[in-house]
């Protein structure tokens, strides 16, 4: 994350000490626009795409069975960590 603030311009903020020429009002607008560009760095790196997420788990929706040898208390928590995941998307 510390390369992504200094591409960005906000080595700064990589030290995490105060330079004595900053005020404290632009160390603070500095610093949330270090913690903006890295959220939103985290978010194209790690979101995953609603849509596709949401066929996916879907179709395990839709092909989700019991295996024979299952016990039914697994086959519910499954079946209800399923639903739940979907209902999150």
């Amino acid at each position: 994350m510390m390369t992504i603030l200094v591409q960005i311009g906000l080595k700064k903020v990589v030290t995490g000490r105060k330079p004595e020429i900053l005020n404290q009002i632009e160390w603070e607008k500095l610093d949330e626009k270090a913690l903006s560009a890295l959220w939103k760095r985290l978010e194209t790196l790690y979101a995953a795409k609603p849509l596709a997420n949401r066929l996916m788990l879907k179709k395990r929706l839709f092909t989700f069975r019991m295996n024979e040898c299952e016990l039914l208390r697994n086959h519910i928590s499954q079946f209800i960590s399923l639903l739940n995941d979907l209902k999150n998307v």
